[in-house]
């Protein structure tokens, strides 16, 4: 076992790519981290096997900050202690659907429920292809192929002085910023494979790096698109930027916690 790093940040995204926010702790299961992206949309134009409406189509949903209406039950599961006092560990409860709401503030300052239907005509508004959009809730992430992503401090650097510019980190929108000991970038590519433990428990597999898409174009106050992001990592990265992890422990984590590497 040797140590790797630190927890720079946390971060969930209630909705499917609108702007996440930062925690202090969060649960992070088997499922993902808890309340991450538990809310989509899903879009009649879209591709079955990716049925979402996203930034990629509509960039300004970049620019809706969701906030749970419930954020004191939406920190971790209702019945943690109790479960986890449990040998070996009873996975824990997921809230109620009624703790889960979320609403949204626009990017005009107005606040509208997550199933408000004007926010579902704000949305549409300005996409080239018709599209028909159906709200969809679920206690699992809809995450777009793993539960849970890991970025390092150093590789937004790195990736920054690339392109020319100071990166904002959030651009990558992951789950977990790390401040590896390593000095320069990439250093996380190296877990693939392997399992960290984050904190006192959770622990995760590193079963890839992450393939990333116009996702990481889209500035994150703005929504405006920098296209050399996705040209530097595809010349340089094999389009490739961080990575993505599998919970096999799950537990609390907080910022600041170290991350040991286990094999």
């Amino acid at each position: 076992m040797s140590l790797v790093g630190n927890v720079e940040s946390l971060w969930r995204y209630p909705v499917k790519s609108m702007r996440g926010e930062e925690l202090e702790e969060a649960f992070v299961g088997f499922a993902g981290v808890y309340g991450d992206r538990v809310y989509a949309f899903k879009s009649s134009a879209s591709h079955k096997g990716f049925p979402y409406l996203t930034a990629r189509e509509q960039q300004h949903m970049l620019r809706y900050q969701p906030r749970f209406r419930h954020p004191d039950k939406t920190a971790q599961p209702p019945n943690l202690s109790e479960a986890e006092s449990l040998a070996p560990g009873a996975t824990p409860l997921y809230p109620e659907a009624e703790d889960w709401i979320v609403d949204v503030e626009t990017p005009s300052g107005e606040i509208l429920s997550i199933d408000d239907a004007g926010l579902i005509r704000m949305l549409s508004d300005g996409i080239r292809d018709a599209h028909n959009l159906t709200l969809l809730s679920s206690d699992r992430a809809m995450t777009d192929c793993r539960p849970v992503s890991l970025f390092s401090l150093q590789t937004v650097r790195q990736i920054g002085n690339e392109v020319g510019v100071v990166a904002d980190k959030r651009r990558f929108r992951a789950n977990v910023y790390v401040d590896l000991a390593s000095a320069g970038g990439f250093g996380e590519d190296a877990f693939a494979g392997r399992s960290v433990r984050i904190g006192s428990k959770a622990i995760v597999s590193i079963l890839e790096r992450d393939p990333r898409c116009k996702m990481i174009t889209l500035d994150p106050e703005t929504g405006e698109a920098n296209p050399e992001f996705s040209r530097k990592v595809a010349e340089a990265h094999d389009g490739k930027a961080g990575v993505y992890a599998a919970v096999l422990v799950e537990g609390r984590v907080r910022r600041g916690d170290q991350i040991d590497l286990l094999d």
